[in-house]
């Protein structure tokens, strides 16, 4: 017969006391909010305090200070897109972001749409917040208005790698293509950047703003400005909206348009438009 110790049954647990070691804990975490848990342990090592590391991360996740790292999310390898010109509407839209603030230093955004063919703005969306779903909601109203466009220029932000989009551009009834910039590469997606900074220049870093509403009234009145007086000297100096209208009448009458520039457009091109200040001498001038 196996005998048993009279003290496995009259043994009782004795419930730890580590409220010292919370009291520290908490005085740590509490004026040093962004520390973890091995800058804790050094800390109250060096103060004299006896606990081992075990203990002390014990103490420290039963009392939910572990600070959550978030993982650095890494981007597909993106191909490099030549910025080359449509030689139609719908054919490429570019999208991208800006921000600023407002004079009780409120931060708002804008998302800006362009038709990269004639360089039109067709959407300047304000607001405090932009989300992936808002993204779509504009672009929705743009593709009811104007049909759908065949690919989408963006860069790597997060509203434009959301899976909410991507989803969206492969719907069945859409099927876009969306383009992505390499990281870094800002110049990839030019057309829109280059409207980014004549907005910049000419309207958020000109006035001051007290209200969102004030920021879309005068945003609405630049985009009308931009789009239908605004000479373009990539559009022969013409405005997107007259360009576009004579590449409607042209298309109709299989005429040849003014030539647009690109990044890797030749010599000949920019050439071609000093013919007009040539300035010829006059016939009885024969010296």
């Amino acid at each position: 017969m196996i005998g048993i110790s009279r003290t496995t049954c009259q043994y009782k647990a004795k419930s730890k006391d580590d409220s010292e070691l919370q009291d520290a804990l908490t005085a740590l975490t509490t004026k040093h909010v962004a520390i973890g848990y091995w800058q804790c342990c050094y800390r109250l090592w060096n103060k004299g305090h006896w606990w081992n590391h075990k203990r002390i991360y014990r103490v420290y996740t039963d009392m939910k200070l572990n600070i959550r790292r978030r993982a650095k999310r890494r981007l597909p390898e993106r191909v490099k897109q030549a910025l080359s010109v449509p030689d139609a509407p719908n054919q490429v839209w570019s999208i991208d972001f800006m921000s600023d603030r407002l004079i009780d230093g409120r931060k708002f955004r804008l998302l800006n749409v362009i038709d990269d063919f004639n360089r039109e703005s067709l959407a300047i969306e304000v607001d405090t917040s932009l989300p992936s779903a808002r993204v779509i909601r504009v672009l929705e109203r743009l593709i009811a208005h104007r049909g759908k466009p065949a690919n989408i220029r963006c860069d790597n932000g997060p509203e434009f790698i959301s899976h909410k989009l991507e989803g969206w551009c492969n719907e069945k009834t859409r099927q876009i293509t969306l383009q992505f910039i390499q990281p870094g590469k800002p110049m990839q997606n030019g057309y829109v950047e280059r409207t980014n900074g004549s907005l910049r220049r000419e309207l958020l870093n000109a006035y001051l703003f007290n209200s969102l509403a004030e920021v879309r009234a005068m945003s609405q009145e630049w985009q009308t400005d931009y789009n239908e007086e605004r000479p373009h000297k990539s559009l022969g100096y013409k405005s997107p909206i007259t360009y576009a209208d004579r590449y409607n009448k042209c298309s109709l009458t299989d005429e040849m348009l003014y030539p647009q520039t690109a990044n890797e457009n030749h010599i000949k091109i920019e050439e071609s438009r000093l013919v007009d200040k040539i300035i010829e001498k006059p016939k009885d001038d024969l010296s």
